[in-house]
């Protein structure tokens, strides 16, 4: 079976849903940007990590919606948009832009975070570092 058609199931049976919200915001930019020819495991990684909270969903509505309409075959101006974004933050955020980043592009993440970064920014690391292992199993 196509890990499309798997992903979605495989994080719920899993619970890698924090909250319904979570759950829901998902669900509808997987569903609605799945059949793009940009879409890669990458980028569902990061929609996982986007659907977290309203505002970070919101961005990456804006951002994939600009794709779509662009026509885009990959995700190279997301990159771009997300350096950007990323050299905003000094604060927990700055890592979890760095981690965005990383799956995005299939590149390595650092784990080595700093001492002094907060609970929820390291749990929002940890959980989507989890689904991006079950991600790539599929």
């Amino acid at each position: 079976m196509d890990w499309k058609k798997t992903c979605f199931l495989s994080l719920d049976r899993e619970k890698m849903f924090e909250t319904p919200q979570h759950r829901t915001r998902f669900k509808e930019l997987f569903d609605c940007y799945c059949h793009y020819p940009f879409f890669t495991k990458g980028l569902c990684k990061c929609i996982y990590l986007a659907a977290w909270d309203e505002k970070h969903f919101c961005i990456m509505l804006e951002t994939l919606t600009e794709l779509s309409l662009g026509r885009e075959k990959d995700t190279k101006e997301m990159s771009i948009k997300g350096e950007a974004l990323t050299e905003e933050h000094t604060d927990g955020e700055y890592y979890i832009y760095l981690l965005s980043g990383a799956l995005l592009n299939d590149e390595p993440y650092d784990t080595a975070l700093p001492p002094d970064l907060d609970q929820e920014s390291r749990h929002i690391i940890s959980r989507a570092l989890h689904a991006s292992q079950i991600i790539d199993s599929l």
